[in-house]
This record gives structure tokens, C-alpha cells and sequence, in this order.
């Protein structure tokens, strides 16, 4: 049986539409949005909200919920997967997506967290988006994604 890791994923916005994407840390050219496993006892709205508060710093009175999706679902590849079996007993993952908008108050970001997830960040316009910057496991979601949120095809 395929077991899929709950994990929740954050399209932060500003008030203009710009888009957050951040840098992985060590891998540079990998952007990807905030996101990370569910933890046990945690509803996926705590573990955004831990998420987001870990990796760019943000406190849920910066931003607002606006709109939630879920069911996007991928597998690990397979050198990935014997790794991800062992860790957490799963094949993959399946993500919530939340939109989050800023608030006119919020702070920049930062992710110069003790976490170490980003080592950079970047405002783009949706249609930006270069799913080259993912690896090839994850593009169909982040295709999904992008035209779900925002009808755009990327």
C-alpha cells in the first residue's frame, strides 16, 4: 500500500499578487514555496502556521488565510523513497495548499531562521514561475497548483 506524508505548502501573497518563492538552502536555483510535514496531533492549519512562522518569520497576524485546497499528491523518486521509507514510512507526499495573503503591517521576510531552510527569497508575479527551478517529481503539482490559485499555466 502507497503511504503519503501530510504536508502543508504556502502561496504567501501580497496585497499586489507578487508571489514569495524561496531559495533551498545549499541548493541554489531550487525555489519552491514555504512548506513541510504535518506533525502528529497537528491540524494542517497549526502546521502552516508553524511553517510559515520557521521559514520566513512571519506570525499568523502578518498574513491571512484566504483560500485552502487539498488532495496534490507525488511520489518520491526512488532513491528518495528507500531514504523517506526509512525516515517517516512513506512514499510521498500529499500536500495542502493554503493562499495566504500579507497584511498591509506585516514585516519582511526573513529566512535567516535558525531553521536553515531558504538561504534567499524573491517577490515574482505567478506567470513567473519556472518549474525548472523544481525537480522533476514535483512539477506536475506545482503545474496544478499555479493554475488551481492562480489560472496561470506555467
Amino acid at each position: 500500500m502507497v503511504r503519503f506524508r501530510p504536508n502543508v505548502a504556502a502561496l504567501i501573497v501580497k496585497p499586489a499578487g507578487q508571489l514569495l518563492v524561496c531559495e533551498r538552502w545549499m541548493v541554489a536555483g531550487a525555489w519552491q514555496f514555504p512548506q513541510g510535514g504535518v506533525d502528529s496531533g497537528e491540524t494542517p492549519e497549526q502546521a502552516l502556521r508553524r511553517e510559515i512562522r520557521e521559514e520566513v518569520g512571519l506570525l499568523p497576524h502578518h498574513y491571512a488565510i484566504v483560500d485552502r485546497r487539498d488532495g496534490y499528491r507525488y511520489l518520491y523518486p526512488t532513491e528518495i523513497r528507500r531514504r523517506k521509507l526509512l525516515k517517516h514510512g512513506n512514499h510521498g507526499q500529499e500536500q495542502t495548499y493554503f493562499l495566504c495573503r500579507t497584511l498591509s503591517d506585516s514585516p519582511p521576510v526573513d529566512v535567516n531562521q535558525k531553521c536553515r531552510e531558504f538561504s534567499n527569497y524573491r517577490w515574482i508575479e505567478p506567470d513567473e514561475f519556472d518549474l525548472d527551478w523544481l525537480p522533476p517529481f514535483k512539477r506536475e503539482v506545482y503545474q496544478q497548483v499555479m493554475w488551481d490559485f492562480f489560472a496561470v499555466r506555467v
